[in-house]
């Protein structure tokens, strides 16, 4: 049995009524257990139309067959070629879902880009935002929307992660997440 301190018992009294004034996503993700031993993800790739939900990590590793399937669907859908996308990053999705409470799939609007097709996207014109080394040629980056939760909870969540770059793009209507160095724009 643990003995809870008093200085520990007052610290948690203290932080109580901060909890209360969590968004309901943070106070969702604070309270709801984390399941370890299993991870899933929903996906909805708005320009294909097609959707996934797969179990990619059980019993302490990751799923070869469902890394595959996760892999086909978020290709470079204007050329067709398939790249591994990194787990990591499929965690930070997890996370992401968890934090938020969300029920619906991830919406992507884009993940694993060919280096073509990056180049063809910075062509089009001089503020496309479109890194020349962009982390979505390496499976490390993917730009998405929840339906369930609003972009700004949405990039709150994300940053909150500390787990790589943030990109905020209300304009069009999404969250860049990646695993790459923690930053935010």
């Amino acid at each position: 049995m643990t003995h809870l301190s008093r200085r520990r018992f007052v610290a948690a009294l203290a932080a109580a009524p901060s909890l209360a004034a969590l968004p309901s996503w943070a106070r969702a993700a604070s309270a709801a257990p984390t399941a370890a031993g299993s991870r899933a993800l929903k996906f909805a790739h708005l320009h294909t139309g097609e959707r996934l939900s797969v179990e990619y990590f059980a019993q302490g590793a990751y799923l070869p067959d469902a890394l595959a399937e996760i892999n086909r669907l978020l290709r470079d859908f204007r050329t067709a070629e398939v790249k591994p996308i990194d787990p990591h990053l499929l965690d930070l999705l997890h996370g992401l879902a968890e934090r938020t409470g969300t029920s619906r799939p991830f919406e992507i609007i884009s993940a694993y880009r060919s280096p073509h097709t990056n180049e063809a996207l910075r062509g089009k014109s001089a503020h496309s935002g479109v890194a020349t080394r962009s982390l979505h040629m390496t499976g490390q980056a993917m730009d998405i929307r929840l339906a369930d939760v609003s972009l700004p909870d949405l990039r709150r969540a994300a940053l909150s992660m500390g787990a790589g770059g943030v990109g905020y793009y209300p304009e069009s209507r999404f969250v860049h997440v990646d695993t790459g160095r923690v930053r935010a724009w």
